[in-house]
């Protein structure tokens, strides 16, 4: 106390988790976007974590629920649930004014090691027998998928007032990581739009989860092995690159954030890159 350095943290060790839990989803998850997962993982965390005091949530209690969690999901789900909690812990600090023995609990511990991303592509002849095993809903949304390499959820959610057929752009307002895009159009993605009866409302008629179901079916019927819906996503870039477009470009299509993120999506094939080097 005599050096300044001292931490009162008599009240976090009062108030339980369950509490900074629910003012965190009161009043600072409404200016997030995502919220119907967050509070997912809101719900579980006040399961496994909520009995605790805020100050009880310790480096070593994390360490347990993040090796433990990791016995029934995905690394990227023990991140995504990690970062939350730092998130929220945070929240508690800077605006609810706690103060905690060991600052963010969660800096203090190893994040799980995330695997290498998924390299699968297209192989020769896939395309065409997915098509033929589409349902005629879903034959246009692969295409433009592999026109655009958009998203799941922003192909679902395009509506005509985004589109300009003669500048070919689409605007995307709403996007994963929250920075809306233009995208341009090649003359494929412009050929597919105008086979679709003009309307309002989302353009595709097909709700992102019911992309992900008739995509299943569509590779099941066709006895394609190992290929989702978010593959295309993969393979659409990795063509991208092949056409010649530098990393800049193609972020500028793909919405990715960071050059890292961006090299987990794009494998060139060596045969394809053969006639550039001689």
């Amino acid at each position: 106390m005599e050096r300044g350095v001292f931490q009162d943290t008599t009240e976090a060790q009062r108030i339980t988790f369950n509490t900074i839990l629910d003012k965190y989803k009161q009043r600072a998850l409404i200016t997030k976007r995502g919220i119907a997962q967050e509070e997912s993982r809101i719900k579980y965390l006040k399961e496994w974590l909520g009995d605790y005091s805020l100050a009880g949530i310790t480096p070593a209690v994390l360490s347990k629920f993040r090796d433990w969690r990791g016995l029934s999901v995905a690394a990227q789900t023990v991140k995504h649930d990690l970062s939350l909690i730092s998130r929220i812990i945070n929240y508690a600090i800077k605006d609810l004014g706690y103060s905690l023995p060991y600052g963010n609990p969660v800096q203090q511990i190893r994040m799980p090691k995330i695997p290498r991303g998924r390299t699968r592509r297209l192989e020769p002849g896939e395309q065409e027998l997915l098509l033929e095993n589409a349902s005629e809903s879903l034959q246009p949304v692969i295409l433009f998928a592999l026109e655009t390499a958009m998203r799941r959820g922003e192909i679902a959610n395009m509506e005509w007032r985004d589109v300009d057929l003669k500048q070919r752009t689409l605007h995307i307002p709403e996007t994963k990581t929250g920075i809306p895009r233009t995208i341009p159009l090649s003359s494929e993605a412009i050929k597919i739009l105008k086979e679709i009866p003009l309307g309002f409302g989302p353009i595709f008629k097909v709700h992102a989860d019911s992309m992900t179901k008739a995509f299943d079916r569509a590779t099941n019927k066709a006895g394609i092995e190992d290929l989702r819906f978010h593959d295309l996503r993969h393979e659409a870039t990795s063509r991208l690159f092949e056409k010649g477009l530098n990393h800049t470009e193609v972020a500028s299509i793909t919405g990715h954030k960071d050059l890292k993120m961006l090299l987990r999506y794009t494998h060139l094939r060596a045969t394809d890159l053969v006639s550039k080097i001689g």
